[in-house]
């Protein structure tokens, strides 16, 4: 929603709008001129619009129907469209390259704006996160037909989308509040898969099992021999993480990442199979992947101070934070691992009770933050405290001030918080501590 904001303001277009809490986020957009409240003001909100045949009012679905705002716009008559359809319709005019998938998608989309920003190719690009290399969720370069956007699964988004050719990273199972079975999301990626140009390509991680008919290319760590693009031999070497990479027609050793992660190599491999399939050269593509510098809140190196090492990372899926800490365990070997987790919405944290337990007991010590509930209501019985009781870790459940003032006690090792809800308001304050 941000980057449409800034692509409307950018256009010379008055924007207005509503946002549950403030963050830094909706600070720069104020900055940037844009009219942000943080209060559902009801018909006042008609002193903000224009006419009904002039103004498009945006939404998503974590917008409660019942909304007073809402109500009267839509009862006013102003022309009311989702997120998605305003997407597409932008995204039409463009050879729209999209990257879905259940995790991994802002990565590997704000990875591919940059490394097509990076040569005589150049791109325009719509991202779910902040790049550290633009600073902006938003890229708009007059000179490119291409597109990068990020294809959001949730409620069916990306079908609004007719991509060129497309990422797809995954398709585990994920928002079945929406989709009630993985079998479902499944089919759902399959009709997305077939939205893709004939002249185009899917892209799709070995373990993404569709669209058979489709001309595709498949990338994966380690994988066997009929991937089309392997990396190989991942590894740190005098504090680079690296690898080699198997393409079709090539090998090409040394392959140097700037941002560290064994998610983040399999990323790196989707965007040069998508490069080379639009005809950008690896010779083009080698140091736009050095010069990488990640995406906030995406495995982000906050702060380092002697033997402490904070990272902050958007995981919210058991499968992301496996990655997540795999890499951790790659990278900094025996240090001790210390994990804030913010489970999000009360739904995923039921569906995937057993597997969230799994994988953060793989850290030395979790902290579990409340849920964080975005557009739910609370299930009876689906708690924190119900999580921590299914891991074998050392464990608790903590308010944001009781975190703090554990990290205070902690002087070695590595501290991650995780999640998708507000623990980003800790980032902040946890940094000032170690520094």
């Amino acid at each position: 929603m941000s980057a449409l904001a800034r692509y409307f303001n950018a256009k010379g277009i008055p924007v207005a709008g509503y946002d549950k809490t403030e963050t830094r986020l909706t600070q720069q957009l104020s900055e940037e001129g844009i009219a942000i409240h943080y209060e559902d003001i009801g018909a006042k909100v008609k002193g903000l619009v224009g006419n009904t045949d002039s103004t498009l009012v945006v939404i998503t679905p974590a917008v409660p129907q019942n909304m007073e705002e809402l109500v009267y716009l839509k009862e006013a008559g102003f022309s009311i469209q989702k997120r998605a359809q305003v997407l597409g319709e932008i995204t039409a005019r463009y050879k729209t390259l999209a990257v879905a998938g259940t995790h991994g998608k802002t990565t590997t989309s704000t990875m591919l704006a940059h490394v097509l920003s990076s040569t005589p190719e150049k791109c325009s690009a719509f991202l779910g996160g902040i790049s550290a290399n633009f600073n902006s969720n938003l890229l708009i370069e007059g000179s490119s037909h291409w597109m990068v956007v990020e294809a959001d699964e949730y409620d069916r988004s990306f079908h609004q989308l007719r991509p060129f050719s497309s990422i797809i990273t995954s398709t585990d199972a994920d928002h079945l509040d929406i989709y009630k079975s993985k079998e479902a999301l499944v089919q759902a990626f399959e009709e997305y898969g077939q939205l893709i140009a004939a002249e185009g390509k899917l892209i799709l991680h070995a373990a993404v099992n569709i669209c058979k008919d489709i001309p595709q290319l498949t990338y994966g760590i380690d994988a066997d021999s009929s991937v089309d693009y392997k990396g190989l031999n991942l590894r740190v070497e005098k504090g680079h993480f690296m690898m080699d990479v198997q393409t079709p027609t090539d090998l090409y050793e040394n392959v140097v990442l700037g941002l560290p992660g064994i998610h983040n190599a399999e990323n790196a491999l989707s965007v040069i199979a998508l490069c080379e399939s639009i005809g950008v050269s690896m010779e083009e593509i080698r140091p736009a992947l050095l010069d990488f510098k990640g995406v906030k809140r995406r495995f982000e190196l906050v702060a380092k101070k002697g033997e402490l090492i904070y990272i902050d990372d958007y995981a919210h899926h058991p499968t992301a934070i496996n990655s997540l800490l795999d890499s951790i365990r790659l990278i900094y070997k025996d240090t001790p691992i210390y994990v804030v987790f913010q489970p999000h919405l009360f739904s995923r944290t039921q569906d995937f009770m057993v597997e969230f337990a799994a994988s953060l007991n793989k850290a030395d010590q979790v902290i579990l933050m409340p849920i964080y509930p975005a557009r739910e209501e609370p299930i009876e019985g689906i708690t924190s405290e119900a999580l921590g009781k299914l891991m074998n870790t050392k464990v608790s459940v903590q308010e944001p001030e009781e975190v703090l003032e554990s990290i205070k006690k902690i002087k070695t090792g590595v501290i991650l918080t995780v999640g998708a809800g507000n623990i980003d308001r800790l980032v902040e304050p946890i940094r000032n501590l170690l520094l």
